[in-house]
C-alpha cells in the first residue's frame, strides 16, 4: 500500500520501503516515479533504484577539472542520503587527488541540482576527466559498488 500527499512543494510518501524524496523545484518524483506532477508512484514493494549510462556534459567548469568527479545529489534530511555521508567523506578522505567527491544538497540549493536534471534523490552522478557523463546511479550506493564502477568505467583509484 502507498500513500502519497503534497507538503510545501515536496511529494512525500509513507510506505514499506525507505523513500526517495525530491522536489518538484528540480523535476523530482519520489520513489522513482514519474515526475510529481503526474501523481504516479511505484509499488512500495520495488527498490525505486534505477541505473543509467549517459554521455551528456554537466557544465563548463567541471571540463577544466583534471580528476573524474562523483556529484551526489541529495539532500540532509533524506534518509538514504544520510546514509551516503559517511561513505562520501571516506571516499573523499581515501581518494584525495584521485577523485573529486562532491555533494549537492538540493532542498537547500534547488539551483545547483538543475543541470543535473535529477528525478529522486540520492542521484550520483559519475563524471569523467572530460566533464561528460559517463554513469549515473540513483538510490543508495554503497562505497564498494562506487569504487566498482570506476573501475569497470576505467578510471584506476589505487
Amino acid at each position: 500500500m502507498r500513500m502519497t500527499r503534497r507538503r510545501g512543494g515536496v511529494l512525500l510518501c509513507a510506505g514499506l520501503t525507505v523513500c526517495w524524496v525530491a522536489t518538484h523545484a528540480i523535476g523530482g518524483a519520489c520513489c522513482g516515479s514519474a515526475p510529481a506532477a503526474e501523481n504516479t508512484t511505484r509499488d512500495a514493494t520495488t527498490s525505486g533504484i534505477v541505473s543509467t549510462n549517459a554521455v551528456t556534459s554537466i557544465a563548463p567548469s567541471v571540463a577544466t577539472n583534471a580528476l573524474p568527479r562523483l556529484v551526489d545529489l541529495g539532500a540532509g534530511k533524506c534518509i538514504p542520503c544520510k546514509l551516503m555521508a559517511p561513505i562520501l567523506d571516506e571516499l573523499k578522505s581515501n581518494y584525495v587527488g584521485r577523485l573529486d567527491v562532491q555533494f549537492v544538497d538540493v532542498w537547500k540549493n534547488p539551483d545547483a541540482g538543475k543541470p543535473y536534471q535529477i528525478r529522486m534523490i540520492p542521484t550520483q552522478v559519475f563524471i569523467g576527466t572530460n566533464g561528460k557523463e559517463v554513469f549515473r546511479h540513483e538510490g543508495f550506493f554503497s562505497k564498494e559498488d562506487i569504487v566498482a564502477k570506476w573501475t569497470e568505467l576505467g578510471v584506476n583509484l589505487k
